[in-house]
């Protein structure tokens, strides 16, 4: 009885072209200062703009025992400040709130 080894050498140019990732395009990424909390079903972000270009945000919110939700995107001119909200539709409540810049 013969055996048949077959062998599969991977470059890393093979590697790369293996496996393809998308990301998303990379907006102005960590350039707000905001301060989040939540309150009953309510999450927050208040967010300063101190940048010298227009960045968009919004709240994320993480409900406890029920979808989690975003705020409304909210777009803040150079030294504008702006708070977006979202809230869970059921569940426990809100468990924490983040932001996303886009």
């Amino acid at each position: 009885m013969t055996a048949v080894v077959a062998a599969v050498v991977f470059t890393p140019a093979a590697a790369a072209s293996a496996h393809t990732t998308e990301t998303a395009p990379r907006a102005a990424e960590g350039v707000l200062n905001c301060r989040t909390w939540v309150d009953g079903y309510k999450g927050f972000a208040d967010c300063t703009n101190n940048t010298q270009t227009a960045v968009a945000f919004r709240a994320t919110i993480v409900c406890g025992v029920w979808p989690d939700t975003n705020g409304q995107w909210i777009t803040l001119n150079p030294g504008q400040r702006g708070t977006s909200e979202g809230e869970c539709g059921g569940g426990t409540g809100a468990g924490s709130a983040n932001w996303q810049e886009g």
